[in-house]
């Protein structure tokens, strides 16, 4: 399963990438990319269903992890299609008009806060009623949809783990759009700054701040901070994840940057109080 679901997934964000290099967002792109996720969830519910998992474990780990990491991109799309399709013309109502997407994200975190507590903070003692076919539990408020989905494909809560990734970005986009609009309605507003030190060296510091809980009380999810520091300082991290696995197996100094950060500090105060 774990070699079927890496390959697909590669494949469908290779062909999301190559569509999305060619331009910004239209609206014509967009409809292409939820076609192409569409066929890419069809192939995998097909293999599921052929296939099966080998045991619970791995049934927990699609369902929890895998399956809702395709459905997100799903959502994320369509919710950008369905955004700028609503667009109103003007700009006092096209901030209104995204401050209100806004307001339904944050709904739906604090009607949700008892599952994002669980699932971010990587709890596991409900997992077999949450993330196995079959195994709903009636008094965990389960949303309607839910027994209206394809019950061979779907648990009561992967549709909410995808939801959740899929919020984080499309906060991240609603919050670009923004500021992309406060610089286009204020001319002297300061350009972005473009970071010009190494990928590697930021990643270091991603991951750092991540680990230290600085965003959010530390609920903010890895892919959302590695997704605006990509919009802030103009920088594409391609694939972290990777990028971090080889920082933690660096055999000298892993903390290569986050150590030049800390001397080259100290060195300046030190410079400072000899002034």
């Amino acid at each position: 399963m774990e070699k079927f679901y890496n390959e697909i997934l590669h494949k469908l964000e290779t062909a999301i990438n190559d569509l999305e290099i060619e331009a910004d967002y239209s609206i014509q792109r967009i409809e292409a990319i939820i076609y192409l996720i569409l066929e890419c969830l069809s192939e995998v519910k097909e293999h599921i269903l052929k296939k099966g998992f080998k045991n619970v474990n791995e049934e927990i780990r699609f369902f929890k992890f895998q399956k809702p990491i395709i459905v997100a991109k799903l959502i994320y799309y369509n919710s950008i299609y369905k955004i700028e399709t609503k667009k109103p013309y003007g700009s006092k109502p096209i901030r209104k008009y995204l401050n209100r997407e806004l307001k339904k994200l944050k709904r739906h975190f604090d009607n949700n806060l008892d599952f994002y507590k669980y699932y971010r903070t990587t709890n596991t003692s409900l997992d077999e009623k949450l993330f196995v076919r079959g195994n709903h539990d009636i008094k965990l408020c389960l949303d309607t949809g839910y027994f209206q989905s394809d019950l061979t494909f779907s648990t009561s809560h992967d549709y909410k783990v995808a939801k959740i990734i899929a919020n984080d970005l499309i906060q991240v986009y609603v919050e670009d759009q923004l500021y992309n609009k406060d610089q286009n309605d204020n001319p002297k507003a300061p350009k972005k700054l473009n970071w010009t030190g190494s990928k590697v060296a930021i990643i270091e510091l991603i991951y750092s701040l991540h680990y230290q809980g600085v965003f959010d009380n530390g609920n903010a999810d890895i892919r959302l901070i590695a997704k605006y520091f990509e919009n802030a300082f103009n920088v594409n991290l391609g694939n972290f994840y990777q990028t971090f696995l080889e920082l933690r197996n660096r055999k000298m100094n892993p903390t290569k940057f986050l150590d030049t950060l800390r001397e080259t500090l100290i060195k300046k105060m030190e410079e400072q109080d000899e002034k």
